[in-house]
């Protein structure tokens, strides 16, 4: 199992939409999100960014990316998901929320 921790930033006025959003997220997504192996998927949010976390339980992250990615619903739930975020300027490239480093972790 490996641990991934992202961050992007949220418009302002995108905030209830957002949240309204994820409190109703569409089976199919959450379908897609637990076929590729993502566990304990958590999005925080303070002052105008969104953190998320989750678990990687799969043997082949990329080809699991590549199929969620591939999926028509989960296409269409990140284009109106989309123009609520707002990327960080020093984002990786090819990366929409920005990877961020694990420091520390204990069980």
């Amino acid at each position: 199992m490996k641990r991934y921790g992202s961050i992007i930033g949220l418009r302002p006025e995108k905030l209830e939409e957002y949240k309204k959003l994820h409190a109703e997220v569409w089976p199919g997504v959450l379908k897609m999100i637990k076929e590729c192996g993502l566990r304990n998927y958590s999005i925080y949010y303070k002052d105008g960014f969104l953190f998320s976390y989750y678990e990687y339980i799969g043997t082949d992250y990329e080809a699991d990316m590549a199929k969620m990615a591939a999926d028509p619903e989960t296409q269409r739930w990140w284009e109106v998901c989309k123009p609520c975020q707002q990327p960080l300027e020093t984002r990786g490239d090819g990366e929409w929320w920005a990877d961020m480093e694990e420091f520390f972790h204990v069980d």
